[in-house]
């Protein structure tokens, strides 16, 4: 099953890139969203499907990894879920049909909590 992976798999980029944060600041970002997260949880800042947007969201906008950063994001928001006692998030799976129009809206909700609307996202992630 590990035998085709890439072989810098696991290793936090070293380059730059056109999405996410300069590499250089990954870690201290990474670390700065575990303790909003954990700050969101013991203040109920937000509902726990907003918590768990947020996160993945972050996590893809931080984008510690060179490839594979949003299914990375979605795998600890589900787990996220789980711990918070909610069933994990459908990801817009509701129509397979055409998988590039699944993909296109995921992207279009992740722009706009890019630009502080996560409204798109939390509608997406329960579709």
């Amino acid at each position: 099953m590990f035998g085709n992976v890439w072989r810098w798999a696991g290793e936090i980029r070293r380059t730059e890139r056109n999405i996410g944060v300069d590499a250089y600041r990954i870690t201290g970002e990474l670390r700065q969203l575990i303790e909003d997260c954990n700050f969101w949880q013991a203040n109920t800042t937000y509902i726990s499907d907003e918590i768990a947007a947020r996160f993945s969201h972050r996590l893809v906008f931080i984008h510690p990894f060179p490839n594979g950063n949003g299914r990375l994001s979605r795998m600890p928001a589900d787990l996220l879920l789980i711990n918070l006692g909610e069933g994990r998030f459908s990801w817009g799976r509701t129509s397979l049909v055409d998988p590039n129009e699944t993909r296109n809206r995921y992207i279009a909700a992740l722009q706009a909590a890019d630009q502080h609307d996560y409204g798109p996202l939390i509608k997406f992630v329960r579709l």
